[in-house]
């Protein structure tokens, strides 16, 4: 006990200097930028394939329409979007449509894109450019995919100088049915390759989603994320949101 009160003693005879010399420290180190707060108005717009299309309505075009939404990782992260930023008037477009590759989108941009005036561009687009090409439907290269891709960002940054990009890696779930092709292990992480570094290139919010379904296959085999290795399962679904929230939070 009488060496416990010692060390109390000596520790609060210390405890000036110690404040002291963190308030220096503190008053040289440099302060943190502020974090930019969610607008309270804000519109976000997800562009993409089928995993992005997820089953919506194409019909119904109006914002914040979930039937229009589809029922996959667009409808859950608009969801979490409400429920973390109440405040903030929010307005959510999925333009995403089965089957397309970066081409298509680029196709539809205008309509589908630029008109809807979005602050926040997400796009999740890769699979098809790859696939398509495997299955012999498509001709396009990974070349032609970056000068594609870039053109894109290109276009949409010069149209909306203030629009903040969220860009999706493309992945496949290992173990699927659809992805037994050793060229997906071989050549498709070129397409992932690609895309981050457009990421860099355009200071976009970045979502590791191979990196995602990987670390979720050392929790449930692959049948659980998806029933193809492609489309995500309702679980794969939820896994893709919560990784699309963290890229937004480095947004705002």
């Amino acid at each position: 006990m009488q060496q416990n009160r010692r060390s109390f003693l000596r520790t609060a005879a210390l405890s000036p200097a110690v404040l002291a010399g963190g308030a220096a420290l503190a008053a040289t180190a440099p302060a943190p930028a502020p974090a930019a707060k969610v607008p309270g108005s804000l519109t976000v717009l997800f562009q993409g394939d089928s995993i992005t299309d997820a089953g919506r309505d194409r019909g119904r075009n109006q914002a914040n329409d979930t039937a229009g939404t589809g029922v996959g990782y667009s409808l859950l992260a608009a969801a979490m979007l409400l429920n973390t930023y109440p405040a903030t008037d929010l307005s959510w477009y999925n333009r995403g449509i089965s089957g397309n590759k970066v081409y298509q989108l680029a196709g539809r941009w205008e309509q589908d894109a630029l008109a809807l005036k979005p602050q926040v561009v997400s796009i999740l687009i890769g699979v098809n450019d790859f696939w398509h090409k495997l299955n012999g439907n498509y001709d396009g290269t990974l070349e032609v995919y970056r000068t594609d891709y870039r053109k894109l960002l290109t276009r949409t940054r010069e149209a909306l100088p203030d629009v903040k990009f969220i860009i999706a890696e493309p992945f496949i779930i290992p173990g699927g049915s659809s992805v037994q092709d050793a060229k997906w292990r071989t050549e498709f992480p070129g397409y992932r390759t690609v895309v981050k570094e457009l990421a860099g290139e355009f200071d976009a919010a970045w979502v590791p989603y191979q990196q995602v379904f990987d670390e979720a296959l050392e929790e449930a085999p692959a049948e659980h994320w998806s029933h193809d290795g492609v489309h995500p399962s309702l679980a794969g679904s939820y896994r893709m949101a919560e990784a699309w929230m963290k890229a937004f939070r480095k947004l705002y």
